[in-house]
């Protein structure tokens, strides 16, 4: 039994030295709890990448293109390029670094969902942030869409949620792990190897296999008699903990061995390890400083191509490791920014602006919604999604929420219900994801 205790405390320390949030899932229904007793069968998507630009991006520089002389100073009402039906602003003569505009409408364009004129209701960071992630304004208590869709799919996934930062509330419902590095990924993945080295492991394979067989003796023994809730809880999250370590380890074949220098890449290289490895359903990506109160054009063709060039980076390692049709990405923000200049050449915070995703279930090359010249949103009709200016209404991120519920075929999942959105019927958005078939469809 010290041997059990050395190993559980040596992978607990391996944890913290490397700087790791990790927790584990919390086997909220016997089934699961069943499935953690297991060696931890391979979670096979769909996986879901939601891409934030925290600070709020300026959209008139990206997929709602303003050309009137003062929304913008980078190009004029001729300038604005297409892309089959996608507008957009040209950008490849102002970028510093990463890729334009151009670059990215051309490769991915056909597959790419615009929605314009989102209506975030205010326009301060941290409600914005809540409601973009959540789906609801008004509570602390909703998880985010990555949170939900990971609880519902694969609660008993060692990862099963992966955030690296923004907001990430998960309702109580799944774990939120952190992995900041690729390095701390590789500890982890090989718990039972000294600094994650498999030439330098703690034990031998036929001291692991005494291990195991006493944790699975002492777990047996332990559930055999009467438990609180409370404490049967706290044994299952306790056995998960010891028996995911070894599912883990089916990371290392997916981590590259040279670390990518872009921000982005590296969350999408620790992210995409995982799925590939079916430890984990979704990831929190993101990356900050869009809040260009200041230098709004400089700051935003920093970002905005750095953001693209991330996503599109996500896109070309998903192919590689075989998951990308099964790969759902969301691109997201929680503000646009004012249709004009304020004295310090930087836009404000402004509650009009977009959403762009990708994936299976979504059909591709199409803009929905719009802004007008001033950059307010347009009333649509929910059914159809035309505009309608005296009969439509105004489309906000719970709209988008039920959509995506819909999309991953959770909407009816207990989880789910247990957090509403408080959409009625004629509300909800059927074809949204595909315009000749209902959401319930495109989620089946």
């Amino acid at each position: 039994m010290s041997s059990l205790t050395g190993s559980r405390r040596r992978f607990l320390a391996t944890c913290g030295a490397a700087g790791l949030g990790l927790a584990v899932p919390v086997m909220a229904d016997p089934e699961a709890a069943r499935a953690s007793e297991d060696d931890l069968p391979a979670y096979g998507g769909p996986f879901y990448l939601v891409f934030n630009a925290a600070g709020g991006w300026d959209t008139t520089l990206l997929m709602d293109p303003k050309g009137s002389e003062g929304i913008n100073r980078l190009y004029r009402e001729g300038d604005i390029l297409t892309q089959g039906n996608h507008t957009f602003a040209p950008t490849a003569a102002h970028k510093e670094g990463g890729l334009s505009n151009e670059d990215f409408y051309a490769e991915f364009g056909k597959e790419l969902l615009t929605f314009n004129g989102l209506d975030y209701s205010v326009n301060n960071h941290s409600p914005c942030s809540r409601y973009m992630a959540t789906g609801k304004l008004d509570s602390l208590a909703y998880p985010t869409f990555a949170a939900l869709v990971a609880a519902c799919q694969g609660p008993s996934c060692p990862l099963s949620f992966l955030t690296f930062g923004n907001y990430s509330a998960t309702g109580n419902l799944v774990a939120m792990s952190r992995v900041p590095y690729l390095p701390s990924l590789q500890r982890i993945a090989n718990a039972d190897a000294i600094e994650g080295n498999l030439r330098a492991p703690y034990h031998d394979d036929f001291a692991l296999e005494a291990i195991e067989r006493a944790i699975q003796h002492r777990h047996d023994s332990r559930i055999a008699g009467p438990l609180l809730p409370r404490s049967a809880q706290a044994e299952s999250m306790l056995y998960a903990a010891q028996t995911n370590s070894k599912a883990l380890s089916r990371i290392t074949p997916h981590v590259p061995k040279e670390i990518p220098k872009q921000r982005l890449a590296q969350q999408v290289e620790i992210a995409l390890a995982s799925f590939a490895a079916g430890v984990c359903v979704s990831a929190n990506l993101s990356i900050g400083q869009f809040d260009s109160h200041a230098n709004n054009d400089r700051d935003q063709m920093k970002l905005i191509p750095e953001l693209l060039e991330g996503i599109a980076y996500a896109l070309h390692r998903a192919e590689d490791l075989h998951l990308r049709d099964q790969l759902v990405v969301i691109m997201q923000s929680e503000m646009g920014r004012t249709p004009h200049y304020n004295k310090g050449d930087g836009k404000d915070h402004w509650s009009i602006g977009s959403a762009m995703f990708l994936g299976p279930g979504i059909h591709g090359n199409r803009v929905l919604g719009a802004t007008d010249g001033e950059q307010f949103a347009h009333r649509l009709i929910p059914a159809t999604l035309a505009n309608a200016p005296d009969d439509g209404i105004r489309i906000r991120p719970e709209h988008l929420h039920q959509a995506l519920r819909q999309l991953a075929g959770i909407a009816d999942h207990p989880f789910s219900l247990r957090f509403p959105l408080g959409i009625s019927a004629g509300e909800e958005l059927p074809t949204f994801w595909n315009p000749t078939s209902s959401a319930e469809n495109s989620g089946s």
